[in-house]
């Protein structure tokens, strides 16, 4: 219902572009806010082409609908090298997953995937009682920064595939959650090994994939790269 685009729309130094996939919200917003007019796009942000309507870099910000901030956190990587900075409310627990340091159980894919390219802050909580109905959960609004990084100094998508087969079974040691990915017969005796990729931060995750043999990890194995 516009109640943070209407003071984006005060801002007459940025050149605002506003996505809503609902229809009667897009009725809702154009006949509330004419500001919105030629500036609205009845999409769904995550097929839409974000190069048509910016094609150079460009900043995020919105309330993350909370069923896909995930996947809205993911396209954001895809296009990291023109996404400088993100400002989003979303869950709480999600929130506090993407900020959260190696050694916590909260940690996750999320937290090492956006950490190697972003510097996060978490803001603030917002509690259920902002919300008409409240719902049962709490939110907060987090800050993702573009930090120098570069370059990861390995391939980004078998990093990536070492991360997610890691956490997907993050009870075990990656001595054996990585067993799909490492080729028989492999020595797994480096202390690395022994530790659960909760305990993994970036740049162990980017050591570990120089240890295994890049031709394996460079072939599908099961549903790994899907």
């Amino acid at each position: 219902m516009g109640v943070l685009t209407q003071y984006l729309l005060q801002r007459h130094d940025i050149d605002l572009k506003l996505v809503e996939l609902d229809g009667e919200s897009v009725d809702y917003l154009l006949t509330h806010f004419p500001g919105m007019q030629g500036r609205l796009y009845q999409a769904d942000y995550l097929r839409l082409d974000i190069h048509r309507l910016f094609p150079g870099p460009y900043r995020v910000i919105g309330n993350f609908p909370y069923n896909i901030s995930s996947q809205i956190f993911f396209k954001i990587l895809d296009d990291k090298d023109r996404i400088p900075e993100v400002v989003c409310m979303i869950q709480k627990e999600v929130a506090e997953r993407i900020a959260e340091q190696p050694g916590s159980k909260t940690y996750g894919i999320l937290s090492v995937l956006l950490q190697a390219w972003y510097d996060i802050e978490y803001l603030f909580t917002v509690d259920s009682g902002a919300f008409a109905p409240p719902p049962k959960v709490q939110s907060a609004v987090i800050r993702l920064r573009r930090n120098g990084r570069t370059d990861l100094g390995c391939d980004e998508k078998l990093f990536k595939t070492v991360v997610k087969t890691a956490f997907n079974q993050r009870r075990k040691t990656l001595r054996n959650a990585l067993k799909p990915l490492l080729p028989e017969g492999f020595d797994a005796s480096d202390p690395v090994f022994d530790l659960r990729a909760e305990r993994l931060g970036v740049e162990d995750f980017v050591a570990l994939l120089k240890i295994i043999p890049a031709d394996h990890l460079d072939r599908p194995v099961g549903k790994l790269f899907v």
